[in-house]
């Protein structure tokens, strides 16, 4: 469907009266906490057909006239699951999960529809909840850019109009993390949910970005508007952020809720959830001091480790220290875990200043690739949650190596070979092997020479 001419001039229109007042706009948010969540804006959502013009981004094949790609909405509405977030809720498992839950139609259920739909606040009278995580739920409302953002302003004015920075990996993780991981705002995935048969969550920034169908291309002309990308400081942020928004959730009180049974969803899921013929738990850092503890999930925890004793080694200890202060806290009783929580998410946000303004250079590559392989030397990869974590860190460090120039020829194919012995060791989360993921690692560490 074409933009209606109609529709397109009167945007237009008011995009160059809202120009005259664009020097009066707010900044954009220096702090992306600040910045409300596209589902949140004030300004109305108008709908995916809005965008899905022919001529605006419904292209057949990439535009070789204009500097965005103009097929964005075929690549969404095609092979992209987040147009088929809504359409899952009516499948068996949606409707057993919400039968167990005793909520009713989940696709009329605020629970489900907070992640798998625009559920915004704010609602044109062509939105349609329906279309699953559509342009807006990344976008934002795009009443208050579209007029900007199709009249050809630069960038700038349309993140000034509203438009929200998912360019920016400190914006992108808290955006995609509000879902994958949870927020306060309607958001989590509870143990509950997850024993009704949910799936269990788990998301890593940069590879799900890079392996999810792309709506863009990082060629010269984006680099121009946006700044180049860096895959391992977008990692380097992603993984901050998690174990920031995990901890938040834990000191919330609506969220982990004082009880006899606490919310186990912070805990590891395949600590506890693997056969018991299938004897895994060996001694690490900086877990539990004895087996039989539930233990919290620490992939994320593993990962900024040797990413501080990269960056930041004095930043480095403190976060070891209150890593394990939490952990015995944990232990101990609630009063003393929440507040070591909230020592250990002050250090993060620190950490995660630090990560975001590091250069990541050749050094820094070869350094945290061979962090990762020695933490195996540690038993940090005893769970299944923390191998997943690291396979993914070591394809992004890996693919940045090579496309840099630090693999060989005579390396590559070793080093492929590696990466697939690690993919295949977490293939199944019920199948996995310590042992297995160790060799594989030392196989990748020898074919980089490191």
């Amino acid at each position: 469907m074409a933009c209606p001419g109609s529709l397109r001039m009167f945007l237009i229109l008011a995009s160059l009266a809202a120009g005259a007042l664009m020097l009066g706009r707010p900044a954009v948010a220096q702090n992306v906490r600040e910045q409300a969540l596209p589902q949140f804006s004030e300004a109305a959502h108008i709908g995916v057909q809005n965008c899905s013009g022919s001529t605006c981004h419904n292209a057949k094949s990439p535009s070789p006239n204009s500097s965005v790609a103009q097929n964005e909405y075929t690549i969404w509405s095609g092979p992209d699951k987040h147009s088929k977030a809504f359409s899952v809720l009516g499948n068996d498992r949606s409707q057993r999960i919400a039968r167990n839950l005793r909520i009713g139609d989940p696709r009329s259920a605020a629970i489900c529809l907070s992640c798998h739909s625009d559920n915004a606040t704010h609602r044109g009278p062509q939105f349609n909840i329906s279309e699953g995580v559509g342009c807006e739920a990344c976008h934002g409302g795009a009443q208050s850019w579209l007029g900007t953002h199709i009249s050809g302003f630069n960038h700038e004015a349309n993140l000034k109009a509203g438009l929200f920075p998912t360019n920016e990996p400190k914006a992108r993780a808290r955006l995609c993390l509000s879902c994958h991981v949870g927020s306060g705002e309607g958001k989590f995935v509870t143990h509950v949910i997850m024993g009704a048969g949910h799936p269990r969550l788990k998301f890593e920034l940069n590879t799900s970005t890079q392996m999810q169908p792309a709506h863009y291309v990082v060629d010269k002309d984006y680099v121009a508007r946006k700044g180049a990308p860096s895959g391992v400081r977008t990692w380097a942020i992603g993984q901050a952020m998690a174990l920031s928004e995990t901890l938040r959730a834990f000191v919330d009180p609506k969220r982990n809720p004082a009880g006899f049974v606490p919310e186990l969803v912070f805990y590891d899921c395949n600590a506890c959830h693997h056969p018991m013929s299938n004897l895994r738990y060996a001694p690490h850092e900086p877990g539990p001091a004895q087996p039989g503890v539930v233990p919290f999930n620490d992939a994320n925890v593993i990962m900024l480790r040797v990413l501080a004793a990269r960056v930041d080694p004095g930043l480095a200890r403190a976060f070891d220290e209150r890593v394990v202060a939490f952990h015995k806290a944990l232990q101990e009783n609630r009063t003393k875990s929440i507040a070591e929580a909230r020592a250990l998410l002050d250090l993060t946000n620190r950490l995660e200043v630090a990560l975001g303004g590091h250069g990541y250079g050749a050094d820094d590559l070869k350094a945290l690739a061979a962090g990762l392989i020695a933490s195996a030397e540690h038993g940090n990869f005893g769970e299944y949650s923390a191998a997943e974590q690291g396979t993914r860190a070591l394809w992004t460090i890996t693919q940045t190596m090579r496309g840099s120039g630090m693999v060989s020829e005579a390396q590559r194919g070793a080093v492929e070979a590696a990466m697939g012995q690690l993919e295949a060791a977490i293939a199944k989360e019920e199948g996995y092997r310590p042992d297995t993921y160790a060799l594989a690692l030392q196989n990748l560490g020898q074919a980089l020479g490191l």
